[in-house]
Order: structure tokens, then sequence, then C-alpha cells
């Protein structure tokens, strides 16, 4: 998040507005930062870098679920999650 170090979290979905992550500490709604993930298509790993603001942050028992709402991806960014998706 911006002001902040970089988080691990674990990826639970991904679509084009937007994704889910477990992280371990909770962040408040409404709070921007930058994710880095990884996806997997045409046969390659793909690194995907996207501007995000949290939509949600609720406590489970695996951690901290954060919804992750995109902000203005590029059409790069755009078309690899496209191509994950399909």
């Amino acid at each position: 998040m911006d002001g902040a170090g970089p988080v691990a979290a674990r990826t639970l979905d991904v679509g084009p507005g937007g994704m889910s992550a477990v992280i371990a500490e909770p962040v408040p709604t409404g709070k921007k930062g930058k994710v880095l993930f990884e996806l997997f298509y045409d046969g390659a790993a793909h690194i995907i870098e996207a501007r995000v603001s949290v939509s949600h942050c609720i406590f489970s028992s695996a951690g901290f679920k954060v919804g992750l709402t995109f902000q203005q991806l590029d059409m790069a960014v755009s078309s690899a999650i496209s191509k994950f998706m399909r």
C-alpha cells in the first residue's frame, strides 16, 4: 500500500475488475497501492503490475481477506488478465 513496505499475500481470485487476496494484517478500506502478481497463460508466466484500491477487508481463519479494485488498468494488463481467464 502507498507509504508502506511490501506485504506477502495469497491470491484467491483475479478478474477484469480486481482481485482478492489473503494477508496477515488488516488494511483500511479505501487505501490505495500497487500489486505485483504472476499470471500463467500462453505457456509462460507473466508478471502483472497494477494500481489498486481496497474495497473491503474482513477477518477470516486464514488471515484478512482483502478485495482490491483495479484502478486505470493499461491495455497490456487488461489483455493479460483476459488471456488468463480464457
